[in-house]
This record gives structure tokens, C-alpha cells and sequence, in this order.
């Protein structure tokens, strides 16, 4: 890797006190920790450990494909993998409590205003729609406010909206698998058990719940890449307002209708919703991509990269295999110095999207490019003197 000359001025950042850097972040990791022991233990309680063991195993199987997708639409500017993980565990914890306890809570007042039976119906067409999508979309939304250098687009609202849903559906997945084990075994794949509910929930419609947050994250994506005023407050709200609606649509078609009306609403609205989605994904990837085609050039002029990187930079497969041979040459922390190196050559084209760099933006700008060049002596040292392999 060549080395330009790349200026790179370092701006520290202001001390904070020892009660934001270390009190709050322990605090909330204690909090979703005892979130998910209350969750574990309220399952486990209603099912069994036996029960709960073949729920997590089956639950894994889904929610490894739901990750993976939305790894891959992450793919032109990767999200920290510590916002994704507490994302996901947000939803694996703190989106499952609330919503347990209100749903609940929703049921019992049903039954007891209406007669026996009735709340569960409204908790699963009314309290469940309007609670899940929210406490879901909470995280989003904090994510927006407190780290908007990290949530820039339709594409951040669309991963850390699956995340969070996939953490939701994983723990829910547990209950319902480990449930359907609980009374009827394993089952045969067609009669009641946890065959049938595998099929039902894991191969037929694991990217249900990711659906129906991924219209708040679409909403918020848009929100946070907007300048105006209006449309900041109202694509939020319209996108959660559609998540919710598909969502009681979707129950409504397994509580209320038989099984030729879910599959009308299966094929006929959520399918096609999904190749919706994917479309959009697919061009939100491709405009990423000209994106940061078209700023390439001007970080040569700037000297921030050098010439003969533009076309490793401008593709994903051309940024895999500089990663590919980094590694085999250099070694594996070498290819994680190339890949932050590429990540923030990403990050830098999409901050000069504007005509105009705020001073937030500017104080950005300096971070990357510390970071790119940091990143690049790295790589470097590595491919110099690193042993190979």
C-alpha cells in the first residue's frame, strides 16, 4: 500500500466524567442482563428447561439467516459491531420485557372487561401491534438522537432495525418452539409440535418481525437524511404506523382468519411486501456504491488515498480481495487494517455528500481521516515487517 501524504489532524476529544464513561454503561448492561434473566426465567417457568433447551436450538437456525441477511445489506459501510450486538440484544431483552408486560397486562384487562378469551385477541390485534413495533423502534430512535455520525440513511435504519427485530424474534421463537414441544413433542412436520412451528415461524416466515421494523427504520433512515423540517417528524411516524398496521394484519390473519386467509395475506401482501424491501435494499446498495465512486476522485486530489487505489475502492469484490491479499501476504491484522481503512474511506465519501460541512461534520471529517490515516501506517508496518501467513 502506498503512502500519500495525508493530513490528518487530531482534535481530542473532551474528558468526560468518570459517571458517563464508566457508572452509566455498567449500570446498563446490569439492566438488560437482569432483563434477560427475567425473560429466561418467566419461559422457562411456563415450559420447562427441557422445553426451553430445544427452543434456543431451533431459534438459532432463523435468526442466523436473519443476521446474515442484514449483514449483508451492511456491507458498503459497516455499523460498529457493538451497536449491532446491542441492538440485538435490545430486542432479544429489553423490546421482549416490555412488551411481555404490557401485552400481558393488555390481555388481562380484555378478559376481564370483555369475558374470558376476548383479551387474548385484543393483546394480539391491538396491544401487541402498537407495543412490540414501538419498543423496538425505541432503540432506533436513541441511536438517531445520541449517535447520528452512526445513522445517516435508509440503509442504518433498515440493519439496526433488523437487528433489533431479530433479537425480538429469537427470544419470542424460543417461547413458542419450546411451547409447542412442551405439548405436543416433536411432532411429524404437519400435525402440532415443534416441526410444524419450525416450519411455520422458521423457514415460512422467519423475516416477519425484521418486516415490520424495517418500515420504522426506513422511516427513520429517512428522517435522519432529510433537511426538512416536516418530513423529519412525519417519516417516522408514518413508517411506525405502517409497521404496525402490517403487523395486525398478520396476526389478525393467524387469530381471526382460517388457514386460506393466512395464506392469502402470506402470499398476496407480505411476500411481495418483502421483494419490496429487497428492491429498495438492492438500489440503496448501488446508490451507496456511486456514492462513493464519485467521491474517489477528489480524495486523490486531496491526497487522502492514492491513485492506484480508486478501483480497489469502488467495489466490494475489488475491497475483498485487497483484504484477501492482505491477509495472505501480511497477516490477519493486517486485513482488519485494510478493512478500517476502507471503512473510513466509506465514511468520509458519505460525509461529503452535502455542499457544505457543518462544524459537527468537520470535526468528523478530522476524526476519519485520523482514523485513515492511522489505519493505512498500520497496514503498512504490517506488510513491511509482519511475519507472512
Amino acid at each position: 500500500m502506498s503512502e500519500p501524504s495525508s493530513p490528518a489532524p487530531g482534535l481530542d476529544r473532551p474528558r468526560r466524567s468518570r459517571s458517563i464513561t464508566v457508572l452509566l454503561p455498567v449500570l446498563g448492561l446490569i439492566a438488560v442482563a437482569l432483563c434477560g434473566l427475567f425473560v429466561f426465567g418467566t419461559v422457562t417457568e411456563k415450559v420447562g428447561p427441557l422445553a426451553v433447551g430445544i427452543g434456543v436450538l431451533a431459534a438459532l437456525v432463523p435468526v442466523a439467516v436473519v443476521v446474515t441477511a442484514f449483514l449483508w445489506v451492511d456491507r458498503w459501510e459497516p455499523e460498529p459491531p457493538k451497536l449491532l450486538l446491542l441492538a440485538f440484544v435490545w430486542g432479544a431483552c429489553v423490546a421482549t420485557i416490555i412488551a411481555l408486560l404490557l401485552n400481558s397486562g393488555a390481555e388481562a384487562v380484555g378478559d376481564l372487561l370483555l369475558g374470558t378469551g376476548v383479551g387474548g385477541k385484543i393483546s394480539g390485534l391491538v396491544s401487541a401491534p402498537l407495543v412490540e413495533e414501538a419498543a423496538k423502534a425505541v432503540f432506533i430512535l436513541l441511536l438517531w438522537w445520541r449517535r447520528p455520525s452512526e445513522f445517516d440513511g435508509v440503509v442504518d435504519g433498515i440493519v439496526y432495525a433488523g437487528f433489533t427485530a431479530a433479537g425480538f424474534a429469537f427470544t419470542e421463537n424460543i417461547y413458542y418452539f419450546g411451547r409447542a414441544f412442551a405439548e405436543h413433542g416433536f411432532g411429524d412436520g404437519t400435525s402440532a409440535g415443534v416441526l410444524a412451528a419450525f416450519f411455520l415461524r422458521g423457514v415460512l416466515s422467519p423475516f416477519t418481525h425484521p418486516l415490520f421494523a424495517v418500515m420504522t427504520g426506513i422511516g427513520l433512515g429517512v428522517a435522519a437524511s432529510s433537511k426538512v423540517r416536516s418530513l423529519r417528524i412525519l417519516a417516522p411516524i408514518g413508517g411506525y404506523l405502517v409497521a404496525v398496521l402490517l403487523h395486525a394484519l398478520w396476526n389478525g390473519a393467524a387469530l381471526l382468519g382460517g388457514a386460506k386467509t393466512f395464506l392469502n395475506v402470506y402470499f398476496l401482501i407480505m411476500v411481495p411486501l418483502f421483494i419490496g424491501v429487497f428492491s429498495v435494499v438492492v438500489m440503496q446498495r448501488r446508490r451507496e456504491q456511486r456514492i462513493v465512486a464519485a467521491a474517489l476522485p477528489m480524495m486523490v486530489d486531496a491526497r487522502w488515498i492514492a491513485p492506484s487505489e480508486v478501483s480497489l475502492l469502488a467495489s466490494l469484490s475489488g475491497r475483498r480481495s485487497w483484504r484477501k491479499q492482505a491477509r495472505k501476504q501480511s497477516g490477519r491484522e493486517a486485513a482488519k487494517a485494510v478493512g478500517r481503512y476502507q471503512a473510513s474511506v466509506t465514511e468520509l465519501a458519505f460525509l461529503r455528500r452535502g455542499p457544505k460541512l457543518t462544524d459537527e461534520a468537520k470535526q468528523r471529517q478530522s476524526e476519519l481521516l485520523r482514523v485513515l490515516k492511522t489505519s493505512r501506517a498500520e497496514a503498512v508496518r504490517l506488510a513491511d515487517g509482519a511475519p507472512r501467513g
